[in-house]
């Protein structure tokens, strides 16, 4: 095997808080191990453009903390294709670049699994706030974004009371329901709308409220995933704010519909997002220094470790149904 003397980090695809912890990491680790570091600007996109910058100790001062990713991140359609991997095998060699580090989710892992078919070194690093990784136990930035709705949830609760009404919150997680069943069950929901579990608008959500009601209650909080609402009642074009429309009318409760949107991206890292992103940064120049390739750094029973990328992308991720169970009991 080639000898590694330089690692390129990218971020690519959705951006998470913490990514940059792992940028710092990288490059603190492979600086302290006499290796050099490029950082690829834009994702795959900046690969296939050439575009990358010599990282030294200065580039990731000040960075730990800070949301976003400093090299920035985009999707690219020409990535995807035979020609793109080339391409972009060739530019990793025009830029003296012997091997990857890239931070992402499934769409990252995919192309990290193609240039590693095609000789290229490459471990990946899970990092999404969907937390939709079946691998890993966990994905950087996830609490960063659920302690921001909670937040949000939190002020939203006041106005809520005070004026009697029935909040719904639009969560993001089209295809996993983990921000808004965390959210729910740390902001004291009424109910969740998860794509994992299919609701039933007047089981789940209308007789939950109606009982409550009857024992005093007077204002609701319900989370609901981004693009599950219409399925779940029944009605696919009922969107959050038809939805919230319809529970007014069935109930009588005053009901204002919230849409989160990109915000739960954003955001100071907690400290979690910092100290796994900092392991993870560290524990994949190990691995590419050890030889490994093609596999994504994982965390399991709180230690990290890796799996093979093709077998890390067939496992499919569940919804934890203990705490959905808790989430039910003490709602």
């Amino acid at each position: 095997m080639k000898e590694i003397k330089t690692i390129g980090v990218l971020t690519s695809g959705g951006d998470a808080p913490g990514m940059n912890a792992v940028i710092r990491s990288v490059v603190r680790t492979a600086l302290s191990n006499g290796l050099n570091v490029k950082g690829i600007c834009k994702g795959y996109a900046g690969l296939l453009a050439g575009d990358a910058i010599d990282m030294e100790l200065p580039c990731v001062s000040g960075t730990l903390q800070r949301g976003g990713t400093i090299l920035g991140s985009a999707r690219s359609k020409e990535f995807a294709t035979p020609e793109g991997i080339e391409k972009a095998k060739a530019n990793l060699i025009d830029m003296g670049i012997d091997a990857l580090v890239v931070c992402g989710g499934d769409g990252t892992f995919r192309g990290a699994m193609a240039l590693s078919e095609a000789g290229v070194p490459c471990v990946g690093i899970p990092c999404t706030i969907d937390h939709n990784i079946g691998c890993t136990d966990y994905t950087i930035g996830f609490d960063t974004a659920v302690n921001t709705v909670v937040e949000i949830v939190d002020k939203l609760r006041d106005t809520s009371q005070s004026h009697n009404r029935c909040s719904i919150v639009e969560v993001m997680g089209h295809n996993c329901g983990a921000i808004a069943l965390h959210a729910g069950i740390c902001c004291g929901a009424e109910a969740v709308i998860i794509p994992e579990v299919r609701n039933d608008l007047e089981r789940d959500v209308l007789k939950n409220m109606s009982e409550a009601l009857n024992k005093g209650k007077t204002h609701f909080i319900i989370i609901a995933s981004e693009g599950v609402t219409g399925e779940r009642a029944k009605q696919r074009t009922m969107d959050t704010q038809q939805l919230a429309a319809f529970i007014e009318e069935q109930t009588g409760v005053e009901t204002r519909a919230t849409v989160l949107g990109h915000v739960q991206r954003g955001g100071k890292p907690t400290a979690r997002d910092r100290r796994i992103g900092s392991m993870m940064g560290n524990y994949a120049v190990t691995l590419l220094k050890s030889g490994a390739s093609n596999c994504v750094v994982t965390l399991k029973k709180n230690r990290v470790d890796h799996k093979d990328i093709k077998d890390a992308l067939e496992i499919t991720k569940t919804i934890n149904y203990e705490e959905l169970r808790t989430f039910n009991e003490i709602r």
